[in-house]
């Protein structure tokens, strides 16, 4: 049987602090505590509860007397640190001050990290239980292709884990397609939650102030609305027990909740009855369907204590039941904790409502982000390094002097890594206004992140910022202390250098190198990466975007509005369709020809006979609709692109026998009237694939697409937004321009590169304020050598091509590793994922390159110059 021991360091804690007469009693009843403990709560536990017992015994009576003493040393050697350190600062203002904006500027980056990351942190932690709470993941494959993960799950696998699951202490169900204009007499809100059970309120703290939630949402044609969304429809009326008419469906008001907090990954105004949903779909079979997982989502509560790896199985034993009545389609179930919704693993969703699975960060871009950062932070470190150790002849004699009265390495240690915080806690202050100047422009650098964070100050914020600060701090000074706490006595008064080891380079040369190298990294990555952005967006996909505005008519019938832009002369052409490719959004359906076991998932969309001509898709065979259906079951003609020909090799792949020829789409049989040329229906980050269009019909929700012409777009805009008012009051106008659309899909790049510019300016500022600093101490150090070589006959551009051939060495060879090292990155990891890039030019490429060394050179120059015109008669009788 295998011995636990407790922790050795707690052991060693208490031998150091307790009285030698009472130290082996104490040690034996800690340990005589700690094997009970062991046998009755497990090891984990008692070590736990030894830790806290030898804290515990911290007391007047136990803790030797000379501790006391030893601890007000070194009270009264901090505060000595701190008034040296103080001093050293304010004698050598120039590398405090290049040390100090270094430190500073590289803060800037991790204070506002910091804040991302605690603000992530607190997502769901209101919840009472959300340590225990679950979501369900489906994993979906049909026809043995993998079909993905799904943050969803069928409302049956609810109902099953209620009967079927041992340790389960709740289940509950949300359906996420509630939404609709509310009406209370004469006002009208649009509303939007989910349908829901009354477990939810027993699974997740949501505080209710008015109604029962055990049956707030029992009886069908329920409805609880948050205080927020009360007080607009009802004002200052009591709400509870009112009827609300929601789409002409008429609900009661059973509860009223607080409204949801920003730091939840469900938002809702309103929650339904999902028993109301359970009446409306009585005749539809696949409500309750086991492989129906796209509109749920299902959370468990599990028992305290209980044993996920019981249930995981049961949950796999479950799926493989069910899975044998479809053999063409699998699903596989997993949990997903709380905690890791938002921060975690990416998957996928189905067509519902706007924030369905939540703010969601993948947790490679927080390391990505996190690694950025760090990279700066040393570059800054590096800076204070190389100026600590390059000053050293400087400091050597006070070192010296130091040992001499009996100061010991640690001491020494000591001295440097408080000067090193000092100056760290100075660059807080400058970093901190610098994180409050940018927290607004960086919420508003993107959509997502005004939805998914705040950065407002808190208590722990601020804590974790002064932690942060130290610990920077002590990065950057411990090479420095290490370095100097090795000074001997001897050789500081005997006038040997201590840096001689140093002479050839070494430690100081190659964090030059290594900061200038990820520096030229950071900016060519910038460049290469904003030739790609732009290329993505000027990219021919293959249809015309130009001049044309997207307008969604959100569930309202579009004829008046077609009637009302038909009448402006500014509008030359209007199409109506169901989605809007081109940007990332995609519709679907299962397509077959002739071999009934032969099918393919293939893209979609509803669209008008006038939509081809106004985008200028090409056909290649065929024509335009003709037929106008009324229904979805009366649609009968399809539209295909080169790639559903060849992927069913219909008529041979020839495009012209094609037309004619008939498929089927979603279990309808429909007929090929035309074939269009190959086009981006996605992104341009994936391969081009088969794409379907059909008839838009009256059922369908609308996009309509207006092609303008004129020179005043805003004017133009203003009048088709009146236009737009005439026709719906309650709703907001809804419309971007296409171009704009494809602008926004990408929208993550370009915050990636906003992000990563504002790094590569960081870090060749900071890493041109290291070099000034370098340049200046070399220069006074080498005074009496440039006056000397004056006297001797040097000129003034030998002296600065001899002080400056060192550093721009270490240049070269920054370049010599950065540039192949971002080239082979792109070409090897970045590229690939756009199978539609264009190559990487020797400009993008050498650009940063360029700007690094005219910034050096501007440096260097400026020093050198300035201590090659100083008059040699001066400096020696000085020297």
């Amino acid at each position: 049987m295998k011995q636990h021991q407790p922790p050795a360091w707690a052991q060693r804690f208490v031998e150091w602090y307790c009285k030698p007469g009472l130290v082996e009693d104490l040690t034996g009843d800690l340990h005589e505590c700690f094997e009970r403990n062991v046998a009755t709560i497990g090891p984990r536990r008692a070590k736990l509860v030894y830790i806290i017992d030898a804290f515990k015994f911290f007391r007047s009576y136990t803790v030797r007397k000379s501790l006391f003493a030893h601890l007000f040393m070194n009270r009264t050697m901090i505060g000595s640190y701190v008034k040296t350190s103080g001093r050293n600062i304010l004698r050598n203002k120039l590398f405090s001050f290049i040390n100090i904006l270094g430190l500073a500027i590289s803060m800037s980056v991790g204070l506002p990290l910091i804040a991302f990351l605690l603000d992530l942190r607190t997502y769901d932690r209101f919840h009472e239980n959300g340590g225990r709470i679950q979501r369900i993941t489906s994993i979906f494959s049909s026809n043995n292709e993998q079909g993905g993960k799904f943050a969803t799950a069928s409302i049956k696998t609810a109902r099953l884990i209620r009967e079927k699951v041992a340790g389960i202490e709740e289940v509950t169900t949300l359906k996420n397609d509630f939404s609709g204009d509310a009406k209370v007499g004469g006002n009208e809100l649009p509303i939007k939650g989910y349908w829901a059970e009354p477990s939810l309120f027993r699974v997740f703290t949501f505080p209710m102030l008015q109604g029962d939630p055990a049956t707030a949402l029992k009886a069908p044609y329920s409805i609880v609305l948050t205080e927020s969304a009360a007080n607009k429809l009802f004002g200052d009326q009591p709400a509870l027990g009112k009827a609300i008419e929601v789409d002409a469906m008429v609900y009661q008001v059973t509860g009223v909740m607080k409204d949801v907090p920003f730091f939840s990954h469900i938002r809702f105004e309103a929650l339904v009855s999902l028993s109301t949903a359970e009446q409306m779909a009585k005749s539809d079979p696949g409500f309750g369907a086991w492989t129906n997982i796209w509109p749920y989502s299902v959370y468990l509560l599990p028992s305290k204590n209980a044993d996920m790896a019981a249930i995981r199985a049961q949950l796999d034993a479950l799926a493989k039941e069910e899975n044998l009545a479809d053999k063409n389609t699998r699903i596989q179930l997993e949990l997903l904790p709380l905690y890791d919704i938002v921060v975690g693993e990416s998957l996928r969703q189905s067509e519902g409502g706007p924030g369905f699975t939540g703010p969601h960060l993948s947790p490679a871009v927080l390391w990505i982000l996190g690694a950025l950062a760090l990279i700066v932070i040393l570059s800054a470190c590096f800076n204070y390094t190389n100026l600590s150790i390059a000053r050293a002849m400087r400091r050597v004699k006070e070192i010296g002097l130091r040992k001499a009265i009996g100061a010991g390495k640690n001491e020494v240690r000591l001295q440097f890594l408080a000067e090193a915080v000092m100056i760290s806690m100075a660059a807080l202050l400058l970093s901190f206004l610098l994180f409050l100047a940018l927290r607004p422009l960086l919420i508003n650098m993107a959509p997502e992140m005004q939805r998914m964070v705040k950065l407002d100050l808190s208590p722990a914020m601020v804590l974790a910022f002064i932690v942060f600060s130290v610990i920077v701090g002590v990065i950057a000074g411990f090479l420095p202390a290490v370095f100097f706490s090795k000074v001997s006595a001897i050789n500081a008064f005997g006038n040997v250098s201590p840096v001689k080891t140093f002479r050839h380079l070494t430690l100081r040369r190659a964090l030059v190198v290594v900061q200038y190298t990820v520096t030229l990294i950071f900016i060519t990555t910038t460049a290469i990466g904003y030739v790609q952005y732009k290329n993505i967006l000027a990219f021919d996909l293959g249809f015309n975007t130009t001049n044309i505005l997207n307008i969604n008519m959100l569930d309202n019938k579009p004829d008046a509005m077609l009637q009302a832009l038909g009448e402006m002369p500014e509008v030359t052409g209007v199409s109506r369709s169901l989605i809007t490719t081109g940007v990332g959004n995609a519709w679907g359906g299962n397509m077959k020809y002739r071999d009934s076991r032969d099918s393919q998932l293939v893209m979609t969309n509803h669209v008008d006979e006038n939509y081809l001509p106004l985008h200028d898709y090409k056909l290649v065979a065929g024509g335009n609709f003709v037929a106008r259906p009324a229904t979805a079951e009366a649609v009968s003609e399809v539209i295909v692109n080169q790639q559903v020909v060849k992927r069913f090799h219909i008529a041979g792949n020839d495009p012209q026998k094609a037309i004619g020829e008939q498929i089927t789409l979603n279990g309808r049989k429909m007929t090929i009237v035309g074939v269009m040329q190959d086009f981006h229906y996605g992104k341009i980050d994936n391969l081009i694939g088969p794409v379907a269009f059909t008839p838009w019909t009256p059922e369908d929700r609308t996009i309509l697409s207006a092609k303008i012409q004129g020179t005043d777009m805003p004017a133009t805009v203003a009048k088709i937004e009146a236009a737009w008012r005439q026709t719906d009051r309650i709703h907001p106008f809804t419309a971007e321009f296409y171009d704009e659309e494809i602008e926004q899909a990408y929208s993550e790049f370009s915050t990636l590169i906003k992000i990563i510019g504002f790094l590569s300016f960081l870090a060749i500022s900071i890493a041109s304020m290291g070099l000034f600093g370098m340049v200046v101490f070399t220069t006074e150090t080498r005074l009496r050598e440039i006056g000397i070589r004056k006297v001797m006959g040097a000129g003034a551009g030998n002296l600065i091509f001899l002080l400056s051939r060192g550093f721009l060495s270490l240049l070269s060879i920054s370049a010599f590793i950065a540039l192949p090292a971002t080239y082979l990155f792109f070409k090897m990891f970045v590229l690939p994922n756009f199978p539609y890039h264009t190559p990487v030019q020797f400009t993008e490429l050498f650009s940063g390159l360029l700007v690094v060394l005219l910034i050096a050179f501007v440096m260097i120059g400026s020093q050198t110059l300035k201590a090659a015109r100083s008059n040699p008669v001066a400096v020696l009788k000085r020297e």
